[in-house]
């Protein structure tokens, strides 16, 4: 059988930086028969990822690395991306011909024109998944949707990269990219919110575990809107049931004012109001039941909301 370093089209790939992001990439892309021809790793943290997954890769400063590349990716955080970028492009060290490859979801390749006018090859390789920035990342690849983005002639290229990676290509346009990302943000970052303040408020009435009581529910959930949308959508606010809602709504009340913040209160309201206007819109709760739920949410015991 063919090794993956024989098969044709293998690059030598650069990485800037070894964060959670950078150092899984490269392992993949090395796993793939890619050169990783060298790392740059600032922080403690990063070197130390860097020996893990990227072990013998010698760890170089930043023009050492884009000198030695043809692939050069550029794992940074969104907003220090543009600076990233144009500062390299004014040091005249992006080369023709070279593959440039951003990570950041917000961006498309706009971002990389300093480089692209230098003769560089721009690319917007953007991993749809939350990173540890373990080798377990690896296995979690196969997957994982990666949003791309790139100029018609070189699209190829980006897809082949994310296909050898193991994952999926899914194009996404250059002006809809910051809508893309805010939809990923949104959903994974905000359920993130949301399950911390339930096991808080779990927590904070004795219950041990309260991943282990919320675990379950939370997997069924997920699963279950992943698979049907919202027509799974159950609970007090799709049924319509405000005296529920009420009670709900009474209780972190005193919780909030109890425990010296109103964070989970005021997530609760805006959540619940968001879910009965979309359950309203589906069909699924009726406009008497709606306004009541919207009442409750609104009052607890004659007083207006905070």
């Amino acid at each position: 059988m063919t090794r993956p370093s024989d098969r044709p089209g293998r690059l030598g790939v650069g990485i800037v930086s070894a964060g959670r992001v950078g150092a899984v990439l490269g392992a993949a892309l090395r796993a793939a028969g890619h050169a990783v021809v060298g790392v740059n790793a600032v922080s403690e943290a990063s070197r130390d990822r860097a020996e893990a997954l990227l072990p013998d890769v010698p760890v170089l400063d930043v023009p050492a690395v884009l000198d030695r590349a043809e692939l050069v990716l550029l794992a940074v955080p969104d907003d220090e991306l543009p600076g990233l970028v144009q500062g390299l492009a004014d040091a005249q060290l992006w080369q023709a011909g070279q593959l440039v490859v951003h990570t950041a979801g917000r961006w498309g390749t706009g971002v990389l024109d300093p480089a692209r006018r230098l003769g560089a090859i721009p690319l917007a390789v953007h991993p749809a998944m939350t990173f540890t920035g373990l080798s377990l990342d690896l296995a979690r690849l196969s997957d994982c949707s990666f949003g791309i983005t790139a100029p018609a002639p070189v699209l190829p290229i980006a897809q082949a990269l994310v296909v050898e990676m193991g994952a999926e290509p899914v194009v996404v346009a250059e002006a809809d990219r910051p809508l893309y990302h805010a939809a990923l943000a949104h959903g994974a970052n905000h359920l993130m919110t949301v399950a911390g303040q339930s096991m808080q408020v779990l927590r904070d009435i004795g219950v041990e575990h309260p991943d282990r009581m919320l675990g379950p529910l939370l997997r069924a959930t997920l699963d279950n809107a992943l698979a049907s949308g919202e027509s799974a959508l159950t609970g007090p606010v799709a049924r319509g049931d405000a005296g529920t809602v009420a009670a709900h709504r009474g209780a972190l009340d005193e919780y909030a004012h109890g425990h010296q913040g109103d964070d989970v209160l005021l997530a609760y309201l805006d959540l619940a109001r968001v879910t009965a206007r979309r359950a309203l819109d589906r069909g699924l709760l009726d406009r008497p039941r709606y306004d009541a739920v919207l009442a409750a949410l609104d009052l607890t015991d004659g007083k207006d909301t905070p």
